[in-house]
């Protein structure tokens, strides 16, 4: 039985190359539709994307979006934004963390293969606002990640206020096993 502090919805949000139809955002939806009780998920592509555009919207435009599209869910389940669970993959995950670390409430972000750094660049982090991420949060990566190995994530995610969650599944940057990555998410949403 959901209690007032049980998450909602999932807001999935794509990385910089996709969108709202890939595989791994497809395969977390289909598994929490199948979850008891069943999670509604909302994917949502960025606007470049909905723009026909290749090249990923700037920060201060897609944490717009971010915000926009989680107000718009929270309005349509009749809940606060604090109920609802942000996340993506590499990109998306990470605009979502950086909104929340602007001062979006939510109930904790899923981060599919977050982009830690560029790859060969472990000297540029994107970690500046993880002191800000006063939540749970869930990272599921691969094994051979090229924009953060299982090592890095452990040592920069120490700046995450809120509690952790590591799962290192087999693969690079898109993990092939979509299923194994929906269960995770899964089996951590139960853990909260």
């Amino acid at each position: 039985m959901p209690t007032a502090t049980t998450p909602a919805g999932l807001l999935l949000t794509p990385g910089a190359g996709a969108d709202r139809e890939h595989p791994t955002l497809r395969a977390v939806e289909d598994r929490l539709a199948a979850h008891d009780p069943p999670l509604p998920v909302e994917r949502v592509d960025f606007p470049y994307r909905t723009a026909g555009k290749r090249a990923p919207d700037r920060p201060p435009v897609a944490i717009a979006h971010v915000r926009a599209e989680t107000e718009a869910l929270a309005a349509r389940l009749g809940v606060p934004t604090d109920r609802l669970l942000l996340g993506g993959r590499s990109y998306g995950g990470r605009m979502c963390s950086m909104a929340v670390a602007q001062g979006l409430p939510a109930a904790g972000l899923v981060l599919l293969s977050y982009p830690l750094h560029p790859p060969g660049k472990p000297d540029k982090l994107r970690t500046e606002h993880f002191g800000e991420l006063d939540l749970p949060v869930l990272f599921v990566s691969g094994d051979r990640d090229p924009f953060g190995s299982p090592e890095e994530l452990a040592e920069h995610t120490a700046a995450i206020p809120g509690p952790v969650t590591r799962t290192t599944l087999r693969g690079a940057h898109d993990v092939k096993a979509v299923d194994d990555v929906a269960d995770a998410v899964a089996e951590w949403i139960d853990s909260l």
